[in-house]
């Protein structure tokens, strides 16, 4: 599952910003590596890849910081 992830944000969301590889816990919003509209999209993809319905008050930089964090959030669902 963390790769799924990690492969998804690699090749659609920071392609070409990325030196070197992404680790699971490298900031995702505070580096930059993805904004506003590509977090979106990372929360779309989260739902329809695990078959889930994040709610609004769950989308937050607590549970999408890192995909460690995004693991640690679908770990609880």
């Amino acid at each position: 599952m963390n790769n799924n992830i990690i492969n998804y944000i690699t090749k659609e969301l920071i392609s070409d910003q990325l030196d070197g590889e992404l680790e699971s816990s490298d900031d995702l919003l505070g580096s930059g590596l993805i904004d506003s509209l590509g977090m979106m999209r990372l929360v779309l993809f989260v739902e329809n890849e695990y078959k889930l319905k994040i709610p609004p008050e769950d989308m937050t930089i607590e549970n999408f910081m890192t995909v460690d964090h995004i693991m640690s959030y679908l770990e609880k669902q």
